[in-house]
């Protein structure tokens, strides 16, 4: 860590964070530094994309095509590029990574154990992540308080140790009835699988529907029993404001 990201840095950061709107919040983060938003197409993140392209900030867009998506997803990619006059890079993982992951655990060996799960999600998604943040000194996210338990307290500014850069989390307090309100005022696309039950989109084999009254992320690999379950994208451990540990 850098003296620019001590804790009193970030609780500096974050408190002008807090008091700005979704607008200002990117602003902020674009005059940070090289700024890289990585969005899975996603409600939030439709909205923070809508926003960057609205507003023509300078930040990069970016997207994880893992090769497992809904057909929706990568429909909705196009859709939004043209609807923002915007490009969003698509990063993939590697063929000969897929398939040694398919001879050792099979095309589908991710049901088996959370091992191959893992496995299968570093090869998918944290590579391709690696990839797309490569440069950047600001990483941008659709991470709210409101998706699941586990992220009820992240800050809008936070230190990623394991990549040397800012984590800025502008939709951290914005509630999901909020995202609703203003992609329809904004008439924002999104994926049409959320009107079919699907608050949290990821890969097709390990997303499903949820049931009335589960939570937004319950329908992220449901097989598996822990409720902190992640893909790895936002597990490592960062220092958020006051120096505490946090497990997205």
């Amino acid at each position: 860590m850098t003296q620019h990201e001590t804790p009193q840095h970030l609780a500096s950061l974050d408190q002008q964070m807090a008091g700005l709107d979704l607008e200002g919040r990117l602003s902020l983060a674009a005059s940070l530094g090289r700024a890289v938003f990585t969005t899975s197409l996603g409600i939030e993140d439709q909205v923070i994309t809508a926003a960057i392209g609205t507003h023509r900030l300078p930040i990069a867009v970016a997207t994880l095509e893992t090769g497992r998506l809904f057909a929706e997803t990568i429909a909705l990619i196009d859709t939004t590029e043209q609807r923002y006059g915007l490009s969003i890079r698509r990063y993939r993982p590697q063929p000969q990574d897929v398939e040694a992951y398919a001879a050792q655990y099979g095309l589908n060996g991710f049901y088996e154990s959370v091992e191959a799960r893992h496995a299968c999600c570093h090869v998918r998604k944290l590579k391709p992540l690696a990839e797309a943040l490569a440069g950047a000194e600001i990483w941008i996210t659709g991470l709210r308080r409101g998706q699941s338990g586990n992220r009820a307290a992240i800050p809008f500014v936070e230190y990623d140790a394991d990549r040397n850069l800012l984590k800025v989390n502008p939709l951290a307090d914005w509630e999901i009835d909020a995202i609703r309100t203003h992609v329809a005022e904004e008439e924002i696309p999104v994926s049409p699988l959320h009107a079919r039950g699907y608050p949290s989109i990821g890969c097709e084999p390990c997303t499903r529907a949820i049931k009335p009254g589960e939570p937004e992320r319950a329908g992220r690999w449901w097989w598996e029993n822990d409720e902190k379950r992640e893909c790895g994208l936002h597990v490592p451990e960062a220092t958020p404001i006051g120096g505490a540990r946090v497990g997205a």
